[in-house]
């Protein structure tokens, strides 16, 4: 599977200001086969935590930092590490500080989507490899950034997007490219998620133990409301992206992953909130396509967030379509294809079956993506990521298309390889965005 990754990305466009606030340049370690690698986790109120686990599960890898701007979420997790391996680890607030830390090689981030590209840039800038949550960017500009700091600095950055490491999704993908399906088309990508209305809390003084100005970091700094900190931040313009930047992620990848397209040329998005009274500014439900006139291909994207039916079992995955059948995966491991007008079942694919997919039991999900992670990390070789920083900004991109396509209300045309709009100054402007003091992207990494 890694020529057909190597060819997404080659599809890819290849293309703020102010000076950045970051550490000095370190040189990174050169590793041998028994050296250890250090990490540290950079955000640990929810996906963070996974971090971890994933990281102590592999060979030779200690994790002696956890870092978040809001200490009572660090005290309780140096209990939980404390309890579960019996070791103690340190504890940091400031990113920057872990930057420095010549004795962390990796840094592993999961705070929210506004520090995904800046703290992957810094990490880079300051001779350490990253691993970063989905999406790798907040808005499009900055993504690119990302990607040019991995090149310029010779980093290895995966992006957390473990279907990318599933033995299953990899074989569908492989049918896919063998025609299995026929000519693939169009691909859906689905997320159906209960999300409930966060109500309106209003605004509160700032929690004792909570650095509030670095949890905001690049983004404007709002009156503190718990509707933001710490989880509800994914609904708020920002901060966060929708769940299109959210969950979505996952299947955007996939999407452009199996038609085997980078960024479109055409998008629009339909949506808004139909539920919920509360402070949420992102749709509850958004509707998005997007088209590849040169390709003769379209990517349909739907976003639900409460009752709802499936679509071939399906509430979160993506739908396939050939001109012999359609390709079903659901979730993040398994797949199913039906064929023909009849609708046959053919062949299916789940990482828990190991006869049909043919593979080890255990190779995908969240540890084995960080096993392919560390491999990289170990040999220093980018080529064999399974989710290298140029999918992260290209499956990131498209969420944001979509997002600026709702926001302004009309039809885009988009040029992949400038990744800019065509004649179209307002929707350029949302390319990006102004970066706070201290916390600036910068324009040259």
């Amino acid at each position: 599977m890694k020529e057909t990754r190597r060819k997404f990305i080659k599809k890819s466009a290849v293309a703020g200001t102010g000076a950045i606030v970051a550490p000095t340049f370190i040189s990174a370690k050169v590793f041998g086969a028994n050296d250890r690698i250090n990490a540290a986790v950079l955000g640990l109120n929810g996906r963070g935590k996974s971090h971890v686990s994933g990281l102590m599960k592999q060979n030779n890898v200690q994790v002696t930092t956890l870092c978040d701007p809001d200490m009572n979420i660090l005290k309780t997790r140096k209990d939980d590490f404390k309890e579960t391996y019996d070791q103690d680890v340190n504890l940091e607030q400031d990113l920057r500080r872990v930057m420095d830390d010549k004795d962390i090689d990796v840094v592993s981030i999961a705070s929210p989507n506004h520090w995904h590209s800046l703290s992957v840039i810094w990490a880079c800038q300051t001779g350490k490899d990253a691993y970063v949550e989905k999406p790798g960017s907040h808005n499009i500009w900055e993504g690119r950034k990302m990607v040019e700091a991995a090149q310029k600095y010779d980093r290895i950055v995966q992006h957390g997007v473990q279907l990318r490491s599933s033995p299953a999704v990899n074989q569908a993908i492989q049918l896919l490219r063998e025609g299995y399906i026929g000519r693939v088309y169009m691909a859906r990508g689905l997320v159906f998620r209960w999300r409930p209305s966060i109500g309106d809390k209003g605004f509160s003084p700032v929690p004792e133990g909570l650095d509030y100005d670095l949890w905001t970091g690049p983004a404007p700094k709002r009156p503190f409301t718990e509707n933001l900190v710490h989880y509800n931040w994914h609904w708020h313009w920002d901060y966060g992206n929708g769940d299109v930047g959210n969950q979505g992620i996952h299947e955007t990848d996939l999407c452009m992953w199996g038609l085997d397209v980078g960024l479109p040329t055409e998008i629009t998005s339909m949506g808004g909130k139909f539920l919920w009274d509360d402070a949420k500014e992102v749709p509850e439900v958004l509707t998005s396509v997007y088209n590849y006139p040169e390709e003769n291909k379209i990517i349909q994207f739907e976003v639900r967030p409460w009752a709802t039916n499936t679509e071939q079992g399906v509430t979160v995955g993506n739908i396939f379509y050939g001109e012999k059948g359609i390709l079903v995966v659901d979730g993040y491991s398994k797949f199913k294809t039906y064929l023909g007008r009849d609708r046959e079942p053919g062949i299916s694919g789940d990482d828990g079956e190991q006869e049909a997919t043919g593979m080890e039991r255990g190779a995908g999900g969240t540890d084995g993506h960080f096993a392919n992670f560390i491999e990289a990390v170990r040999k220093h070789d980018a080529s064999i990521l399974n989710a290298p920083a140029e999918t992260a900004h290209l499956s990131s991109g498209l969420a944001h298309l979509g997002n600026i396509a709702y926001r302004l209300g009309k039809v885009l045309n988009f040029d992949p390889k400038a990744e800019k709009f065509v004649n179209d100054p307002e929707a350029d402007q949302m390319l990006t965005r102004n970066y706070r003091a201290n916390y600036v992207v910068p324009n040259k990494v």
